[in-house]
């Protein structure tokens, strides 16, 4: 296995983690935001406040984008155990 194949293979899978990443990231940072903004208006400095809806928007987006990162991640392993031949030999 040379440099460039690993380091394809590098790539490739941190490319995956971003991909699959980013949604639940993304919806977390929107809500956190939202909140932020709503605090900010009515003068609410409770921490907790921002906690609660958080949590609930990421277990709905990965009730909702969950099927795909499975999808998603069985297809990048089922990738690379094709490429073990290539990597022995």
């Amino acid at each position: 296995m040379s440099i460039g194949f690993a380091s394809s293979i590098m790539r490739d899978g941190i490319f995956q983690v971003l991909i699959i990443a980013s949604p639940v990231l993304l919806i977390g940072m929107t809500i956190g935001l939202i909140i932020s903004i709503f605090q900010a208006t009515t003068s609410i400095q409770e921490q907790t406040l921002t906690f609660v809806p958080k949590i609930f928007a990421i277990f709905l987006a990965l009730a909702f984008f969950g099927p795909w990162m499975f999808t998603s991640m069985r297809e990048f392993t089922l990738n690379l155990f094709r490429l073990i031949p290539s990597m022995v030999g």
